[in-house]
Order: structure tokens, then sequence, then C-alpha cells
């Protein structure tokens, strides 16, 4: 292996070392139990309440509306139990779209099986939902409208501020799985009519383990995990306190640091959209090209399969993904690239390359250097290639 190059950040990303040193005081010397009411478990209370303002400061909200999850999926999981709140008021009716992360399709699934009815919205060729389509969905027994603010796959920004406005037009609640979007792009929850938010720490250079959800003042909330009176009352068990100190740490870093962040990632992808288009025949690049994520590079490759691409990809050195990290034991084609028109064999034949600020255009270089080689290997073994050149197939990209 020549060098190591860490490209699927759209799955988790490297801790930074501003976040470390902040949460290793809360591993080490100051590890009191922030319910005790003794002053040492003081220190770590006034700690959680210091990230939780932090968190509130980044995404325009109150400290009182900042619940410190374990996951972007727990609190992503909040839906259901909103949704069965509501559905004492003859709210049985839940919309979501075609593309969002397993868990919310999972948590809608479920829902589903309990008797709510659920509409899913479709997504143009570029994953982009047209806020109309979800204008239409709206009946008088909608109760919650939930869609991702960016897709973790093809990285497509969505009109969340558009679509927040038409739920509050309707009287409807709105929440966005923002687990991809924090810390990339600016979020103020008041400002895009934004009632519940669903973040992670790990997709920003923040600790695992630790997530968080914002629910504003006013929206009653069922208590997700029983068993004490931590936050709220509503998710029992001892904080995790160096992981919301590395959360609160990691999101200020990354807001602060945007616009420059932003600008640098963005030119690196750019460059390596550009030459992967250009150097290797017969692929495309899914999802919209200036609506996206700054770190995002998703393409299909005609005539492989993603998993050994991958593999090849690996044994040079390079990490990267075939989708969701959380869907990546199924052999199944991503229901995003499905849900955007690809034909099977050609959603099977994608890769997702994600950026972040600790990549370099060497990095970019050497995907650029490796990647045409593998895939002209793989093509030269696969009798699916070798009857697109023989005529016996076509697919339109």
């Amino acid at each position: 292996m020549e060098r190591f190059v860490y490209a699927d950040n759209a799955a988790t990303t490297k801790i930074s070392q501003p976040v470390l040193e902040a949460m290793l005081p809360y591993l080490t010397e100051e590890y009191g139990n922030p319910s005790s009411l003794y002053r040492f478990g003081n220190i770590t209370k006034r700690a959680v309440e210091k990230a939780r303002q932090e968190v509130a400061e980044v995404l325009g909200a109150d400290p009182f509306e900042i619940i410190f999850t374990g996951c972007g999926t727990e609190a992503d999981n909040w839906v259901k139990e909103i949704m069965r709140s509501l559905q004492k008021k003859g709210k049985n009716h839940f919309i979501t779209s075609v593309v969002e992360h397993h868990a919310l399709l999972h948590s809608a699934q479920r829902l589903e099986k309990e008797g709510f009815e659920v509409t899913y919205i479709p997504v143009d060729k570029d994953g982009q939902i047209d806020p109309e389509d979800i204008r239409k969905a709206i009946r008088p027994e909608t109760g919650l409208v939930s869609i991702m603010f960016a897709n973790n796959e093809i990285g497509t920004i969505y009109p969340i501020k558009e679509i927040g406005a038409i739920c509050h037009e309707a009287g409807v609640l709105f929440h966005t799985d923002a687990v991809q979007a924090a810390g990339h792009v600016k979020i103020n929850v008041k400002e895009m009519n934004i009632d519940m938010l669903s973040l992670s720490a790990h997709k920003f250079h923040g600790p695992k383990g630790v997530g968080a959800f914002y629910c504003r003042r006013g929206i009653p909330l069922t208590n997700i995990i029983d068993g004490g009176a931590q936050e709220r009352g509503k998710r029992a068990g001892t904080e995790n306190v160096a992981g919301i100190v590395g959360l609160a740490t990691a999101l200020s870093i990354a807001n602060k640091e945007m616009e420059e962040t932003t600008k640098r990632v963005t030119a690196m992808r750019n460059k390596l959209i550009d030459g992967i288009l250009s150097t290797i025949p017969q692929c495309r690049l899914n999802g919209s090209r200036e609506n996206r994520l700054a770190g995002n590079c998703n393409i299909s490759f005609l005539g492989i399969e993603g998993e050994s691409l991958l593999l090849r990809l690996d044994l040079a050195g390079i990490a990267a993904s075939s989708g969701s990290a959380c869907a990546s034991s199924s052999l199944d084609p991503s229901h995003v690239l499905l849900a955007i028109g690809l034909p099977h064999e050609v959603a099977h034949g994608s890769v997702r390359l994600s950026l972040s600020d600790f990549n370099t255009d060497e990095d970019v270089d050497y995907i650029l250097e490796k990647l045409p080689d593998i895939v002209s290997t793989l093509r030269a073994m696969s009798p699916m290639w070798e009857a697109m050149q023989k005529g016996e197939v076509s697919y339109d990209i």
C-alpha cells in the first residue's frame, strides 16, 4: 500500500485534536456524575449545560430545547413517539420522503404496522424534492412531516425553509434529519421553520456515541428512555459528559470555520468529480451538481459491481463507500439511487467518495491516479461490460 486516503467522511469523521483536548478532562480528572449534589458532580453538570448552550447558539435555539442523545438515529426515532402522541388528537398521517436514512424509513414502516398512514414523497433525477408535492400530500389528519436536510448518499441539499413554511401554513409539525448537514451547512431552526432536528457528533469531527435532538418549546415529548430525570426527564441515563462536551466543541468549531472549510472542500470535490468524469467513460454523477454537500461525490460506473470496486480501492489504500454505512452489509442496491431512476445494474456499480477538511489535494490526485485503472481492470472481467460493448445491452445515463 503506497498511502492511505480516507474518503468516507459521510460515514464518520476523524475526531479533531481540539475536540479531543476538550473531552479529556471529563474522561480523567473531572469524572463526577452530573446528577450528584456535591461539588464534584456540579462540575460536570455545568459542563453539560454549557455544551447545551453552545449547541443552542449554533442552531438558533433555546438551551431548553436541546436534548442530548446517544446518536442521530436515536434522535430520529423520536418522530415515532411524537406521532403516537398526535394520534390522540386524530393526527394519524405521517409524511416523509423515499430517500430518507433508514432511521426514518424504518420508523415510518413501524408506524405503518401500528396503523398509521404514511406518504412517501418522490424525488427527481437529482434526488431533489418538490415542496409542492408536500403541500399536496398534507391533509387534515397529517400530524408530522420529516424531510432530511441533506442526503447522506448523494449529497443533495433540500429546500428545508420552504418545506417548513408549507408545514406551518397547514398547522403541521416539521422535523428534519440534519445528521449530514449539521456542521457543514448553516442552520437556524427558527428562520428555517424547523420544529425538530436530529444531529450526530461524529459527522463533524466529534466523537461517536453522542447526538442531539432539538425540539421546539411547546411540543409535548414522551419519554424515549425511562429510568431517571436526566434531559428534562425525557431521556434517562447518566450523561455522556465527555461526549456531550465533544459534540458542542466540534459543532462550534465547524460553525466558526464553515465558510473557509466549505470553500476548500468544495474545490477538492469539484476537482475529484471533474477528474473522474473526464477520464473514465460510461460513468455518471449522482445528485445535484450545484446544490450538494461540499464533500460529497457519488458516481455510478457502468459494467462493474460496487462491492468489487470498494475492495480494489481498499487494496490501493483508499477508503470509500457504496452508500449509507448503516446499510453496508446489504447486497441490495441503494434505495436512494433506485429512487432517482437508476436501473439496478447501474445502481450496483456506484461508489461514494466523501471528503472533509482533513483531506488534501494530494489525496484527490491519488484517487484520480488509481481509480481509472481499477475501473478498467474490473470492466475487463465483467460479463455485463462485455455485453454492453457488443451492443447486447445498453443503459441511458
